[in-house]
């Protein structure tokens, strides 16, 4: 998340909370999408991770980014922590562990948002590069440990480290060691969420699979194609996962509101601080009995907050953000928002794609979603192997970017930003299996040559 929400209107009932995220209904003629991206920064004549102050810092980094684009700065205190463009709706933040993250704005196309994401690779590069800095493209830090890696001056991120290993074993690596792309989608009414939110849910880790780009960790194997999403199953529980209430006789707008409002949060933010107060729920706060801070009440602010700090699978707002895959190249940043944009933005392709889930059950959904980080394209589920299902959504997701017919500036339409995960699937391999097979042969055990190959 970019930025904090800023609204202090009083939250007065569920059903405001309900209406907050109803508002995000929207014709289909005016759906957009907005795809998200972060990397890793490293020093490329050490290939030391990258700390926030210094003359080659992250703050540095910054600042230079904003010279050259204009945007205006994010600050937390005297401390630069992100760049807003005010006029187009895309930002740069820093994840905790100093990765960097475009936050892509709204827009009509893939062509569009795969010139944005060029655009800035390429805006990045001519600050980064006198500052010696380069960019890894991988789904989780595949050299450093946890002590090597920096810690960016947030508040927040302070707030969630203190708590992240009272709730499971591996959220401070999800926070300092994991990069991922994602893609934001529109619905045009409750019932189109909830069609959407089940697909994306059901699918999710077949996506996963299909992008898994982090075998790696602290220099060695570390016995997954996606590590990334092996971190995700032992994070935090009480904010991750399948949702499997979804999938239930009733799944609307308000269900997902009463799961939201029991999640723990994390903070309260007043004015520039930020108080502590992981663990309580928002329920209390809106209902005025909030133990941390007596006398509290909920803003629109807090409700849009903490829908940030929940981390399933699909992630509802006013609009469905996919989460579930590791960040790569260029190419395949684009090619996961065409994957389900094209699944998303066509009826046929929609129907489609729920007709291969909708038998499964929510004990299958979930073994799936338990065996992919590690088997990836292998895995199986309803005695289909992930590739068959894996292809088929590949040819849905075509049939929904043609019949969308968006033309771009060549002439071609859409689905050309699809080929990198053809020519995945042709092979049968995903991005972390050539990484384990150049690993295990180019590379002679070592994992350093991924900051040669794998870069931006």
């Amino acid at each position: 998340m970019a930025r904090d929400v800023v609204d202090l209107t009083p939250i007065q009932s569920r059903d405001e909370l309900v209406a907050w995220i109803a508002k995000g209904c929207k014709p289909q003629n005016s759906f957009k999408l907005g795809t998200e991206h972060e990397k890793f920064p490293f020093y490329k004549d050490t290939l030391a991770p990258v700390p926030y102050e210094g003359r080659r810092g992250i703050r540095a980094l910054l600042e230079g980014m904003q010279g050259l684009l204009g945007w205006e700065p994010i600050m937390e205190g005297d401390h630069p922590i992100g760049l807003l463009d005010v006029t187009g709706g895309g930002a740069i933040s820093l994840e905790p562990g100093g990765q960097f993250e475009l936050s892509g704005a709204p827009v009509e196309t893939l062509h569009q948002t795969h010139v944005e994401t060029m655009a800035h690779l390429a805006q990045l590069k001519e600050v980064a590069e006198p500052l010696g800095i380069g960019f890894l493209g991988i789904g989780a830090s595949p050299l450093w440990t946890l002590a090597d890696t920096p810690v960016m001056p947030k508040a927040r991120y302070k707030i969630m480290a203190n708590y992240m290993p009272k709730v499971g074993k591996h959220g401070l690596d999800m926070m300092f060691r994991t990069s991922t792309v994602q893609v934001n989608l529109d619905f045009s009414s409750e019932a189109d969420m909830v069609k959407k939110l089940r697909v994306g849910l059901a699918l999710q880790p077949i996506a996963t699979a299909i992008f898994a780009n982090s075998p790696f960790l602290e220099g060695r194997l570390n016995g997954f194609k996606s590590y990334r999403s092996e971190i995700w199953r032992d994070t935090d529980n009480n904010r991750a996962g399948m949702l499997p209430f979804a999938f239930e006789d009733g799944m609307g707008f308000e269900r997902y509101v009463d799961y939201a409002l029991d999640v723990p949060m994390y903070f309260l933010k007043r004015g520039d601080t930020y108080h502590d107060v992981a663990g309580a729920s928002f329920r209390e706060l809106m209902e005025g009995n909030f133990r941390p801070i007596q006398g509290e009440r909920a803003y629109v602010s807090d409700w849009a907050n903490h829908l940030g700090t929940i981390f399933p699978e699909v992630r509802l707002k006013k609009y469905l953000e996919m989460r579930g895959a590791d960040v790569g190249p260029l190419p395949i940043i684009t090619a996961f928002s065409a994957f389900w944009t094209g699944i998303y933005y066509d009826e046929a392709a929609l129907d489609a794609a729920w007709d291969l889930a909708k038998t499964w059950n929510a004990e299958e959904r979930q073994a799936l979603r338990d065996d992919v980080p590690q088997q990836a394209l292998t895995a199986t589920i309803g005695g289909r192997p992930v590739l068959d299902i894996a292809r088929d959504l590949l040819t849905i997701s075509t049939m929904g970017l043609r019949a969308r017919g968006r033309i771009g500036i060549d002439g071609s339409d859409e689905t050309g930003y699809l080929t990198p995960l053809y020519a995945l699937l042709d092979k049968g391999q995903t991005q972390a299996d050539e990484l384990i097979e150049l690993y295990r042969t180019d590379w002679t055990e070592k994992v350093e040559p991924v900051f040669r190959d794998r870069v931006y």
